[in-house]
């Protein structure tokens, strides 16, 4: 039942909802005071729920007068199927403009050719390219969704982050921000601790400190932010910040735990007498010989960790956990020697560091992952119009009988070659059919392999031999490892375990991570004022990725410690977690 018809009926309204009606009645005052304001809603809050009520809001109060201007709210979200979701919960009013960062920065820029053809240059890689070609010439400048770098007779085509390096420069111009903030007087922007750092500090810069320009509402979480890339927290004088103090998602248990976690933005529950579980585990007694280098030491040996995990998956099942795959997510942050047993092992043995792999901060995993499985997933569904989606605007669709032939041959081959062929025959595949092509990172790194340079560097030749490597292993690994990632680890772009929610949730936290060290962060955790300065960022990423797993469940949280924890360390979970909720895992 929404809060207004609550309100109407008189019937009271939860902890939760209280919470948030209070912080919605200060996002509306910022509204119609037109001061930009940033939404820090933590874990379960409703951050997307509080985005639409802004939309809708303004929606009620500005939409007649911004259709008679040809205005319209610029609503920034961080994947397709956000703005989807914005497209569908506001009836796709066409004063709202959803859209990604990358085709919003597009729609900006693309109509000042002039300026882009002078500014192209001046991108490192692009520069290397038409050196390569004898220059730009007639050329026009253009962009699909799926990103690749691309030359030929009439145009180039530009890669994701060279929409944003060209929005940042051009947004240096009086012109162009004045030609932006009347087309968009009003910037909500979704996730933003994903959004490109550099592109957040042009808007502080030339729109916040200004005073000028367009209004902007930030909405997310900082403490959410457990990817790569991205700006991370927001702060700046004119920004008013409205702490979300809100958890719809987990019970009083957990939400309890977090509030110790993260005391400056305590939430109130839905239902403050539903019952639930939080149970922390370490292996600080076992008597062996644990695992030493720089980014294994202290964690147990592969088999020790599987018997370990496969006893406390008994011992929760006796105190009445379902812990099948509906009911309960289980989220492996432990080391690579577990990969063989998710049959991806020799992918693993290649790389020197896990995040290379299961991070997909390799080009070639990140496109296998990202684009070739749903792909083939799609085209094997015959779900034609999610598969040509995935590709991308710049892809040839099926416009005549013999298209249609000619793709369900290559499509077909594909599949034959996942089960059966090696990674890379179907990489060579690929270079011949062009069902889907390459990225550019991918496709630069295959002909490096070709035709390697006379005098590589060491660490060119160390990726060319590992690109060697790979290329030997059965494909059938990619398909496991994509599994696992989805599945198991927080590191999805698919479906995304960050956002979502499970009914119980196991967590395994060990070693093998060259950014992740869980018992360093437990003994930083204990008095994070103390943290130095040159390991902040080390401390703030494993601070989110503890804090995005442990916010996931709704009733049941159990971590498992494979990584020998210090004392410190067990302090710092005692004071979190409570010390009857510490079990040694005999």
């Amino acid at each position: 039942m929404p809060n207004a018809v609550k309100k109407m009926a008189g019937v009271p309204l939860n902890p939760a909802e209280q919470a948030a009606e209070a912080v919605r009645g200060r996002m509306y005052d910022c509204i119609d005071r037109h001061k930009s304001f940033r939404l820090e809603a933590g874990a379960g809050a409703g951050k997307t729920y509080s985005l639409v009520e802004a939309l809708k809001y303004l929606i009620d109060k500005n939409g007649v007068d911004l259709q008679r201007k040809h205005q319209q709210v610029a609503c920034i979200t961080f994947t397709n199927v956000a703005t989807q979701e914005i497209e569908s919960r506001t009836d796709r009013h066409p004063v709202i403009r959803p859209s990604t960062i990358h085709s919003f920065c597009w729609f900006l820029i693309r109509n000042f050719q002039p300026a882009l053809r002078a500014q192209l240059p001046k991108i490192e890689r692009w520069s290397e390219i038409l050196q390569e070609i004898g220059g730009l010439g007639s050329r026009r400048i253009g962009y699909d969704e799926f990103g690749h770098r691309d030359v030929d007779e009439t145009s180039v085509a530009l890669h994701h982050d060279d929409v944003l390096t060209l929005a940042i420069e051009l947004m240096k111009e009086t012109k162009f921000r004045t030609l932006l903030a009347h087309r968009f007087p009003i910037l909500l922007i979704d996730e933003y601790q994903d959004t490109n750092k550099d592109l957040v500090e042009a808007l502080k810069n030339h729109f916040l400190a200004t005073g000028e320009g367009p209004f902007i509402g930030f909405f997310g979480d900082h403490w959410q932010k457990i990817y790569g890339y991205g700006c991370g927290g927001i702060e700046h004088p004119s920004l008013e910040v409205l702490g979300k103090g809100a958890n719809f998602r987990s019970v009083p248990a957990i939400v309890e735990c977090l509030n110790r976690m993260r005391p400056e933005l305590p939430q109130e529950v839905k239902d403050p007498k539903a019952q639930g579980y939080v149970g922390i585990y370490h292996t600080n007694g076992w008597p062996g010989k644990r695992l030493t280098g720089q980014h294994w030491r202290g964690d147990l040996p592969a088999g020790e960790a599987h018997a370990y995990l496969k006893l406390l998956k008994q011992r929760l099942e006796m105190e009445g956990w379902d812990l099948s795959a509906p009911q309960t997510k289980i989220l492996m942050l432990t080391h690579r020697v577990l990969a063989a047993e998710q049959g991806y092992g020799t992918i693993a043995s290649i790389f020197e560091y896990t995040d290379a792999y299961v991070k997909k901060e390799d080009s070639h995993i990140a496109f296998f992952c990202d684009v070739l499985e749903p792909v083939c997933a799609a085209y094997q569904g015959r779900k034609f119009g999610e598969m040509f989606a995935i590709l991308g605007g710049g892809t040839t669709g099926v416009t005549t009988g013999s298209d249609k032939i000619a793709w369900a041959r290559d499509m077909d081959r594909l599949l034959e070659l996942r089960v059966s062929g090696t990674i890379g025959s179907v990489l060579d595949h690929l270079k011949k059919t062009h069902r889907p092509r390459l990225p550019e990172a991918v496709d630069r790194r295959e002909r490096r392999l070709a035709n390697p340079p006379q005098t590589p560097t060491d660490e060119e030749s160390r990726s060319i031999e590992r690109l060697r490597a790979l290329r030997e292993i059965p494909y059938r690994e990619v398909i496991a490892l994509d599994r696992f990632i989805d599945d198991e680890t927080p590191f999805s772009t698919k479906h995304g375990v960050k956002g979502a929610e499970f009914q119980n949730v196991l967590v395994v936290f060990g070693r093998g991570w060259n950014q992740y060290d869980f018992n360093q962060f437990l003994e930083w955790g204990g008095s994070p004022n103390d943290v130095p300065s040159n390991r902040q960022d080390a401390y703030e990423r494993n601070r989110n990725l503890f804090y995005v797993v442990c916010s996931r469940p709704k009733t049941r949280l159990a971590a498992l410690f494979t990584q020998e924890l210090s004392n410190p360390a067990m302090r710092t979970l005692e004071k979190w977690f409570g010390k009857a909720s510490i079990h040694p895992l005999i």
